[in-house]
């Protein structure tokens, strides 16, 4: 599906490492209809009874195989020339890529929570401990949802265009605000590796 070099160049903005063009018109073209060719089911939270209000959107499980080999190939050059530009973490890999759709009947948001840890359907994975999002959906496509991060008091808001991939530390927190109208989608991509200490 993708070939090449990693296109355009990241930057630190606020919180956020942020990367444009990384991916051609036509590779996001194919991400999405990969996704919406997955079965996509409610999200669920591992966060234990009282999270069930929190995230309203519909997801599905990218795994990695051959038709998704060169996505994970060309996420994975990217979390290294990131973390190695702006977090220097101790990574280990990519964990399953997670296809994101907020809109439609059910609407759709994600408040404020963070994405440390390790995920409770596999304790055997390391944390998380960077969080990216690939913007797969023009800015035109939807109003509302907007990617917020608090690393501190200042709240950082993602850039909207289409093929942005923005990366910051899974232990801060950040919200997707509610969708007003159409539809967004987005690809969440998580390095995992060893715990903090």
């Amino acid at each position: 599906m993708l070939g090449g070099a990693l296109g355009g160049s990241p930057a630190l903005s606020g919180a956020l490492a942020v990367w444009q063009g990384l991916f051609s018109t036509a590779e996001l073209d194919g991400l999405v209809r990969l996704g919406d060719g997955l079965a996509l089911e409610k999200a669920e939270l591992s966060s234990g009874r009282g999270y069930e209000n929190i995230r309203s959107t519909k997801v599905a499980w990218v795994p990695r195989g051959p038709e998704t080999e060169s996505v994970y190939s060309r996420l994975e050059q990217a979390v290294l020339d990131l973390n190695e530009r702006f977090f220097r973490y101790d990574l280990s890999g990519l964990a399953m890529l997670q296809y994101a759709r907020y809109g439609g009947p059910e609407g759709g948001h994600f408040d404020w929570h963070k994405d440390y840890g390790r995920d409770a359907s596999d304790p055997s994975q390391e944390p998380r401990k960077l969080t990216l999002s690939l913007q797969l959906s023009d800015p035109s496509d939807y109003q509302g949802c907007e990617l917020q991060i608090r690393a501190g008091n200042l709240i950082d808001t993602a850039p909207r265009a289409r093929g942005t991939l923005v990366a910051f530390p899974a232990n801060v927190l950040h919200q997707v605000t509610p969708i007003e109208s159409g539809v967004r989608r987005s690809l969440v991509i998580w390095a995992v590796g060893p715990d903090f200490r």
